[in-house]
């Protein structure tokens, strides 16, 4: 079968190409022999370089509300709502979520229904984000 697609390499160089960087994409530490090539730190006078920069807390809410709703929003799909304590457990076993967060879904009230994910996130304590003036 031929490669219909703009792949200039083809699927088996491609498969090859994934096994071979796969130590370097999972290694936690320096993987290339030649120094120069490995990624340097921060100078003296520069800020720390992150991998991933910290994100933005809106006005109304605390970093741990935000990962929760992050957490949440990744795991249960839109048409779920509205949905009642029992409809949001379903779908969080049914993408694998982690038993942390089934744990916090189920501490919900079994009776109100949620019509999105900030409802959720405001029914387990946490605050909402404000709305901009």
């Amino acid at each position: 079968m031929t490669d219909q697609g703009t792949n200039k390499t083809g699927f088996a160089r491609d498969d090859e190409l994934k096994r071979e960087m796969q130590g370097e994409l999972k290694a936690s530490r320096a993987v290339r022999v030649e120094e120069e090539m490995e990624p340097q730190p921060s100078g003296e006078d520069q800020p720390l370089a992150e991998s991933a920069p910290a994100a933005a807390v809106p006005a109304g809410m605390t970093p741990e509300g935000v990962s929760l709703r992050s957490d949440l929003a990744r795991h249960l799909d839109r048409s779920v709502y509205p949905a009642r304590r029992g409809a949001l457990l379903a779908a969080l076993h049914r993408h694998q979520a982690p038993d942390a967060l089934v744990d916090r879904v189920s501490a919900l009230p079994s009776d109100e229904v949620f019509p999105n994910v900030q409802a959720v996130v405001q029914a387990l304590g946490y605050g909402v984000e404000k709305p901009r003036p």
